[in-house]
């Protein structure tokens, strides 16, 4: 009897689970008849099949220098990467200790616009403990970093 009341409970809570999904229908959703019932009632609205079809809203696509990107890793190789998020142009690294130096740092980078310009560039440098690190040595790390892009774009042929 338990095992009867058990598998009718489990099933009663699919059958609502799913007609949840519906969007009406068991708890009243609005009259759905007719050529109405085919329109929907949100063009924004989104379903579990959007995410298979065409991906073409400009808000996901890709806003990122990929000179500036690519410069970025490279400058700063000797530090170990925490996260990386192309979409939204963040490089986070851990701390590590640059060739020839003896003070360890950690970076953040984000490249903000498609345009090879300083002013798409943004970075942050943090010594161990949270220390502040002088306004020169991030200007010069800047600074490699749109030298090492300008680089890679005269490489890649494409003035």
């Amino acid at each position: 009897m338990i095992r009867f009341a058990l598998r009718a409970t489990a099933t009663l809570a699919m059958t609502l689970s799913l007609a949840a999904c519906g969007g009406g229908g068991l708890f009243g959703g609005g009259d759905r008849s007719g050529p109405q019932a085919l329109q929907r009632e949100d063009p924004g609205e989104t379903t579990i099949w959007d995410v298979f079809g065409n991906r073409s809203n400009a808000n996901t696509a890709v806003a990122v220098n990929k000179y500036l990107w690519n410069a970025s890793l490279d400058v700063l190789n000797f530090l170990p990467i925490q996260s990386v998020d192309p979409f939204t142009g963040v490089i986070v690294t851990g701390y590590g200790t640059p060739p020839g130096g003896g003070r360890s740092y950690r970076a953040t980078i984000q490249v903000t616009d498609p345009a090879l310009d300083a002013r798409s560039l943004k970075l942050s440098l943090q010594g161990a403990g949270g220390a502040a690190i002088a306004p020169g040595t991030v200007r010069a790390v800047e600074d490699a970093i749109l030298t090492r892009a300008r680089q890679l774009r005269v490489a890649d042929g494409r003035l």
